[in-house]
């Protein structure tokens, strides 16, 4: 394994800068190392020129890198309103980059796969579910008619709906948690309920009003076999 150094500094400067070594002026937010009691020296003189920037963010990406560059530096800059140098990122060697991206990319791979899979299972299990409500509609109302015991299993159970079909005990396929499924269903495919409520009746005085048609289609649903 490469070692990794992150003992070498690199300021983005603030002010005016000449480089101690080639005499070049650097001018502002120039990207500099300090040589004690000689000043400013540029990334070229430095020898540090080969190097690319990796900005901070990602730490993977980050722990990668350093692990398979030799040579590194922290890139520091001056917060005027912390008043303090923040780090910015870190300078590596190109290849180390690279093959750190390569590994990041194939963890990212790897983390889809599983999520794929995990969704794919869910979608079983909830096709499962979706299925034994259905049966169970029609166990308890085996006159209902043929397919609406999937059409009822189907909306009450749908995800994230807060439909009865997602409560604890309909998971458990308790009967009056089905029934009250069933209900739902009948009154508002059954009755004149949503036209009741469009006209401007609050939900219980249509529900009343609609309450002997529920009770008859129910009726009807339990009792009789097609």
């Amino acid at each position: 394994m490469k070692s990794n150094n992150e003992k070498i500094k690199v300021f983005i400067s603030n002010r005016e800068s000449i480089c101690f070594e080639c005499g070049e002026d650097l001018g502002t937010k120039a990207w500099i190392t300090l040589i004690a009691e000689k000043g400013a020296l540029c990334l070229s003189c430095a020898d540090l020129d080969h190097l690319v920037f990796l900005p901070s963010g990602n730490a993977a990406l980050t722990r990668r890198s350093q692990k398979y560059s030799t040579l590194s530096a922290v890139v520091l800059k001056w917060s005027r309103n912390r008043k303090r140098y923040e780090r910015q990122g870190l300078l590596i060697e190109e290849g180390a980059l690279v093959q750190a991206e390569e590994e990041c990319l194939a963890d990212r791979d790897l983390r889809n796969r599983r999520r794929e899979r995990e969704s794919l299972r869910r979608e079983k299990l909830e096709r499962q579910y979706i299925e034994q409500f259905a049966k169970k509609v029609r166990e308890l109302f085996p006159g209902c008619p043929p397919g609406k015991e999937e059409i009822i299993a189907e909306h009450a159970c749908r995800k994230y709906s807060g439909r009865v079909g997602r409560s604890a005990t309909a998971k458990r396929l308790d009967e009056n948690a089905v029934r009250l499924s069933v209900v739902a269903h009948i009154r508002h495919a059954e009755t004149k309920y949503d036209e009741l409520l469009a006209g401007g009746l609050d939900r219980w005085e249509a529900r009343t009003e609609v309450e002997k048609t529920v009770d008859l289609v129910l009726n009807r649903w339990h009792n009789k076999k097609i």
